[in-house]
């Protein structure tokens, strides 16, 4: 009864009260920035964050009501490397989205992205706002881009294409963007923002939803009630997606789910059976070759 009351709450409610949808926090880091751009703009700096972070948990990004401790946690951190006394911005932003695991006080990543095209321009005193139906600027786009993929992942987490109604939001906020904005990339580039949105509307590639949405609340909700199961199950989520990267090697969404589960995998799938072990290590070095040398530690 209580698992269906989280869910219901979660997901539908609209009896709640009425509270926004994000918790965000934003970290920026001058380290990198010459002494005299680190002098200039300290106060342009201070306030950036904090505009950033009220437009974030400000916003209504859906009709949903979430109470404040069903909030989503996302987080930026962003590393500024250069900027002018214009007000042009360049940076590198590495965004996170946690999902609670029910029962529990573990906190799962649902996204773990590095973007290092996140330039902008901003002058002090300057809101930020934002349209849906048009393209105003590269800062506030790039923040909308993250809301909406972190709602997308964050529902479908919970229901099958629950974040159906934020994966089209974000399919027209690129599609804008790319228009008129810098840095969104290509499709073909899998990772770039235009890359990581196409993925979500893309068919061959409808199956990743239905991954995040079995690995997190068919197998991770329910590890407690029987570990060995879940670990069966995302085994067979493994042989599901090398499936599907027979269809598109490398894809956006495939990079994107072992960015963020890949330490999560090897830790869940440490006290399986040795065959199972040995045969998620063929799976995960074949599909995510670049962390290949953390993956043998399966193999014990």
């Amino acid at each position: 009864m209580k698992s269906m009351r989280f869910l219901l709450i979660f997901l539908l409610s609209s009896w709640a009260v009425q509270a926004q949808e994000l918790l965000t926090s934003i970290s920026i880091s001058t380290e990198q920035l010459q002494l005299d751009q680190q002098r200039g703009g300290s106060q342009v700096y201070a306030e950036l964050q904090r505009t950033m972070q009220e437009f974030m948990n400000g916003r209504r990004w859906s009709s949903d009501n979430f109470a404040p401790e069903e909030k989503i946690k996302l987080t930026i951190n962003l590393l500024l490397t250069k900027s002018s006394a214009q007000g042009d911005i360049e940076a590198t932003a590495r965004v996170q989205v946690l999902r609670p695991i029910y029962g529990t006080s573990y906190e799962t990543v649902l996204l773990n992205l590095v973007d290092k095209n996140f330039n902008f321009k901003y002058q002090l005193g300057t809101p930020i706002t934002y349209n849906d139906n048009s393209f105003s600027d590269n800062l506030s786009s790039m923040m909308a881009f993250y809301a909406y993929l972190g709602l997308s992942y964050s529902y479908d987490s919970f229901a099958p294409k629950g974040g159906e109604p934020f994966v089209q939001k974000l399919n027209n906020l690129t599609n804008l963007a790319q228009n008129a904005g810098s840095g969104w990339g290509v499709i073909s580039d899998v990772r770039s923002r235009m890359g990581v949105s196409e993925n979500l509307i893309n068919q061959n590639l409808q199956g990743m939803r239905e991954v995040n949405y079995q690995y997190h609340r068919r197998y991770l909700d329910k590890m407690s009630e029987n570990p060995d199961a879940a670990r069966k199950g995302i085994l067979d989520l493994l042989k599901s997606i090398r499936e599907m990267n027979t269809l598109r090697p490398g894809a956006a969404s495939i990079r994107v789910f072992f960015d963020a589960k890949s330490e999560e995998i090897i830790s869940l799938l440490d006290e399986a059976l040795p065959a199972e072990r040995q045969q998620a290590f063929t799976y995960l070095s074949t599909l995510d070759p670049i962390r290949t040398e953390a993956y043998r530690r399966l193999l014990k």
